[in-house]
């Protein structure tokens, strides 16, 4: 559930990571991302051998993990199943029976399903497109879960916010646990440039200190992805400058 802040370049942006994977021994640990910007476009550059000029971490509050009354189900959408690869393999751990629901919008963008095999007594795969698993929405799995009389003790969920509202509204009317990680909105990782403010039962809370696993019954949602579309012509124009190699990615 913790995260790192890396730059990809000298005066570039801080891109916060869940950390998906760690080696104590080889003293490494895995990231995974998708060049949607600027800055991820930049760190996709980066050839085996280079530097990542900056890394910072472990930051933000580890995901709290115990023996539940029930199975737990772990959620991931998209580039979102990497982050929830560690949570499932701690869980299955502690002795839980964990089901995981891996959904992305086609066959192509499944990504670390032989993973998450290991990490989980069981796997349900969904695509939006019916290219693999079952057509349609993790949602849709997720209900069959909890109709088909299996008890569930905890939800965790990680991916698009869209996804997660419509996750924890479908565990909210049978009271089951739901952790949603908002790591998406944060852009610091510190505390100090306050954009990842996010509601959560009606006080406002900092994704990076104070999460980034929240109660997702209690997450504004709407809110949160109101607050994300608020420089996307911004973020176009630094994208658009990285494609086309003119200047830097990060100046506008």
């Amino acid at each position: 559930g913790q995260f790192v802040i890396v730059i990809p370049v000298e005066g570039g942006e801080r891109i916060p990571l869940t950390i998906v994977d760690s080696d104590a021994k080889a003293g490494t640990i895995s990231l995974v991302f998708q060049e949607v910007g600027a800055s991820t476009m930049l760190l996709g550059r980066l050839e085996q051998g280079q530097k990542i000029p900056h890394v910072a971490g472990p930051l933000g509050k580890p995901t709290h993990i115990e023996k539940f009354d029930g199975a737990v189900v772990c959620v991931g959408g998209g580039i979102g199943v990497a982050p929830i690869h560690p949570i499932a393999k701690a869980m299955k751990a502690a002795g839980n029976h964990v089901i995981s629901i891996l959904g992305a919008r086609s066959k192509n963008l499944m990504i670390y399903e032989e993973r998450m095999k290991a990490a989980s007594n069981e796997v349900r795969i969904t695509t939006d497109d019916g290219s693999y698993g079952r057509k349609g929405f993790v949602t849709d799995e997720l209900k069959g879960i909890i109709e088909g009389g299996t008890k569930v003790g905890c939800a965790v969920v990680i991916g698009p916010p869209i996804m997660m509202k419509f996750t924890c509204k479908v565990t909210e009317p049978h009271k089951i646990p739901t952790f949603a990680s908002l790591n998406t909105i944060m852009v610091d990782g510190t505390g100090m440039c306050g954009a990842c403010r996010v509601t959560v039962g009606g006080k406002t809370r900092f994704v990076c200190v104070d999460g980034p696993e929240f109660d997702g019954h209690q997450v504004d949602f709407d809110e949160m992805m109101a607050r994300q579309r608020q420089y996307l012509p911004e973020e176009k124009l630094a994208k658009d400058r990285c494609a086309s190699g003119h200047g830097t990615c990060h100046t506008v």
